[in-house]
């Protein structure tokens, strides 16, 4: 090879190296391995299986006379109480001197259709989105206790979306289920665990009558009606549960919040 004609190629080389840096450049642009992929899931929300940050919820204000969605189960409902509209989710509206509007499905829950109507997810699709609540009180549900892991936190997600999204200007106070039986089971005692850590996830509020212990051994018998009631709470129960309830959210309101689910404590 002469020198000439290796001062001619020179040039031809420094192309294609430039040309081979500028597609690299682009490809690296475009697809940056060093950046997180995007996530087309909701703000907050976790798919199934994933570990979830709480945000710390606002405390929660109400209009004097506020108008209340309550959406569960057969608690929700009302049964075994003497009529279903003596049920806690009817008591309530006198306990914060409001309005209560009512849907509960017995049997229901994230996963599992009720005895007269679908699982929640298709229930909060047929909502009315002129009811315009200030609250919404999702109950439940331990119905999907044994429907196993899962799939269940995305069902979960999937509803409160869809529910926020009807409902944009309502808070939104998630009520955890409440056991039917001591000692707690397993699969109720996990779905308490998922909807803790889901709620706190989006900054709502979580009340969960396992940790606060709203049943106990000691108050079991007077709560819940084991025979005719098969395990639901009685009446008696059911005012129990609206009293527990009317407090819970009252304290919502009441101590700045200084992290997800938790208050300021008192001076000693």
């Amino acid at each position: 090879m002469t020198p000439a004609s290796t001062r001619r190629r020179l040039p031809l080389a420094g192309v294609s190296i430039a040309v081979v840096l500028a597609f690299a450049a682009v490809v690296l642009g475009v697809w940056r391995p060093w950046v997180s992929a995007p996530s087309s899931a909701p703000a907050g929300a976790a798919a199934s299986g994933e570990s979830v940050a709480a945000v710390a919820p606002a405390p929660l204000i109400l209009p004097e006379h506020p108008t209340v969605l309550v959406f569960g189960d057969s608690w929700t409902y009302g049964s075994a109480a003497t009529e279903p509209t003596q049920g806690y989710a009817y008591v309530l509206a006198d306990l914060l001197d409001g309005e209560t509007i009512v849907n509960g499905v017995r049997g229901s829950g994230y996963l599992k259709p009720g005895l007269d109507g679908p699982a929640f997810g298709e229930r909060i699709a047929a909502l009315d989105p002129a009811l315009a609540p200030d609250l919404i009180v999702m109950q439940g549900s331990i119905n999907d206790r044994e429907q196993g892991v899962a799939g269940y936190r995305d069902a979960v997600n999937a509803a409160w979306d869809a529910l926020s999204a009807t409902y944009p200007d309502a808070t939104i106070v998630v009520l955890g289920p409440a056991p039917h039986e001591l000692p707690v089971g397993a699969g109720t005692a996990r779905i308490d665990t998922d909807l803790r850590e889901l709620a706190g996830a989006r900054g709502w509020w979580y009340i969960s009558p396992i940790a606060d212990e709203w049943i106990t051994t000691q108050n079991y018998l007077s709560v819940i009606d084991v025979e005719v009631g098969r395990k639901h709470p009685s009446t008696d129960g059911h005012r129990y549960l609206a009293e527990r309830l009317a407090a819970a959210l009252g304290e919502l309101g009441d101590a700045p919040v200084t992290e997800a689910g938790s208050e300021t404590a008192p001076e000693q």
